[in-house]
């Protein structure tokens, strides 16, 4: 993989102005015959029949959509975690994802207990600066304190993170039990941020884990046995109910199943501010790979929650038809065979994790847009836009507009590839969608106004990438307050009516 990477860099055509000529532009929301005209990594122009420098490149969209950069909401790059480091670094993974069409991604920055905030924010940022296209940071609450208040503040206010993050799982570790959902949704509402979890209910997770083991189930079949469905519904609906209490705004990552799928969808349905987002493996990929004879294929596969049966695939697909999910993502986090190997005799041990920053985008076209669940407009907004409005970071991001970072891709809707570890440039020795022929495909790759992919060829440089700054949601949604007159007639209130 790190061979396929690029090692020298042609900074000159980097700052070139680029005109991109003959297209079809495709936002989430229009479809348009347009050029469109960068410079300075910004667009210039959007309109017919542009000019531009002598000096400019031109591409060439005869017959191509042009559409914004997708945007990844969930990847762990380099992620410390369960005993071993993520084979795909900063680097690594942002050139993997422009060589897919994704010009940016938004990581996750997880202190270990006790670890302050602040202290893993800047370990992150340190790690990040090998990064070579745009990225963001979710900042994890795993433990709670008043240093934790006080470093969220730190991080809205100064940082520029607006989301915060809540494993409902991995007892022991990282787990988030009720009073500290509560203590950072309330800090996060008051901050004017979201919240977002990953609903698993860790207690039952433990507690079907060593019931597998005590039936001498060990292998990697005993991991979506020690997660069913409902574990994953009941934390979604809990996470949703405290939102809900509290008032504030909720991100539910990466849904599997059609239990946690209904949660959202009756919150949603009675007015309350959630939102849901899906992976492509997810969509696409059930849990027989679980139960295949070779170790190394079937611990491949296991992240969490794990792949589910067959019904559950097309529930979510209607959930993103039907506006209950709004994201595309990848919970990119890649551990290569020998890493996996680690839980050989206990499936408890398999490091967690599946690659996909390079493959979604294709995957969604080809099993979205080719098969008639979803118009070009709905693959922009899944891959790309609502992540960009959830996050307040649109209309710099997930947008065509004169003004917004000149994060674009051409794509070819007619175009095909064959998926696999042998051709991919993730940094991982396995792909969960090897073999698979994808219709629909990126022939250039636009980040910050440069050509980072044409051809087939990526020109990236290390250290390009920028951190982007989220601002937060204040003053709306820190001022999302439950109405007085829902409110029990309690003394004070009395007292306050008769004055």
């Amino acid at each position: 993989v790190l061979a396929q990477l690029p090692l020298t860099n042609k900074r000159g055509e980097f700052d070139m102005s680029t005109l991109i000529r003959g297209g079809t532009v495709v936002t989430a929301d229009d479809a348009f015959r347009a050029d469109v005209y960068t410079d300075e990594g910004v667009i210039k122009a959007v309109g017919e029949n542009l000019d531009a420098p002598g000096d400019a490149r031109v591409i060439d969209a005869g017959g191509q959509l042009i559409m914004p950069g997708g945007i990844d909401p969930h990847t762990h790059m380099e992620l410390p975690f369960m005993g071993t480091v993520a084979s795909e670094d900063f680097y690594t993974g942002t050139c993997a994802a422009a060589a897919g069409g994704t010009t940016m991604c938004i990581d996750f920055v997880i202190p270990a207990p006790q670890e302050p905030l602040l202290e893993a924010y800047n370990k992150w940022r340190g790690w990040s600066e090998k990064a070579a296209a745009d990225y963001s940071f979710h900042v994890a609450a795993t433990w709670w304190d008043d240093s934790v208040h006080r470093d969220m503040a730190t991080l809205v206010n100064e940082k520029g993170v607006n989301s915060f993050k809540h494993f409902m799982a991995y007892k022991g570790a990282i787990m988030a039990d009720d009073e500290i959902l509560v203590n950072s949704f309330v800090r996060a509402k008051e901050l004017g941020a979201i919240c977002t979890v990953h609903a698993e209910n860790g207690e039952l997770v433990f507690k079907l884990q060593q019931e597998m083991k005590d039936r001498g189930i060990t292998g990697p079949e005993g991991h979506p046995l020690s997660r069913p469905p409902e574990v994953e519904g009941e934390a979604a609906n809990r996470a949703i109910r405290i939102a809900q209490v509290l008032n504030v705004p909720l991100y539910v990552v990466h849904n599997s199943c059609k239990e946690s799928l209904e949660a959202i969808t009756r919150a949603r349905q009675e007015g309350q501010r959630v939102y849901g987002e899906v992976l492509a493996g997810h969509l696409v990929i059930d849990d027989s790979v679980y139960r295949n004879p070779d170790f190394d294929f079937a611990a491949a596969h296991v992240m969490s929650p794990p792949f589910r049966p067959k019904g559950h695939q097309e529930a979510l697909w209607r959930g993103l038809q039907s506006g209950n999910l709004q994201t595309t993502a990848t919970d990119h986090c890649c551990f290569c065979a020998d890493q996996k190997a680690a839980g050989a005799d206990d499936f408890s041990l398999i490091p967690n994790g599946t690659a996909g920053v390079e493959d979604r985008m294709s995957v969604m076209w080809d099993q979205g847009v080719v098969t008639g669940r979803l118009t070009p407009n709905e693959f922009v907004a899944a891959t790309s836009t609502n992540a960009a409005k959830i996050f307040n970071i649109y209309p710099r991001k997930g947008s065509v507009n004169v003004g917004a970072d000149a994060d674009l891709i051409v794509w070819d809707p007619e175009g095909t590839r064959t998926i696999s570890a042998k051709t991919h440039h993730q940094n991982i020795d396995f792909n969960i969608f090897e073999g698979m022929t994808v219709k629909g495909i990126n022939t250039h790759t636009i980040s910050q106004g440069r050509v980072v992919w044409a051809d087939g060829q990526l020109d990236m440089e290390r250290g390009s990438g920028r951190y982007i700054d989220r601002p937060a949601f204040a003053p709306y949604y820190a001022a999302m307050e439950r109405r007085e007159d829902l409110l029990a007639p309690t003394a004070v209130n009395r007292a306050k009516a008769a004055e």
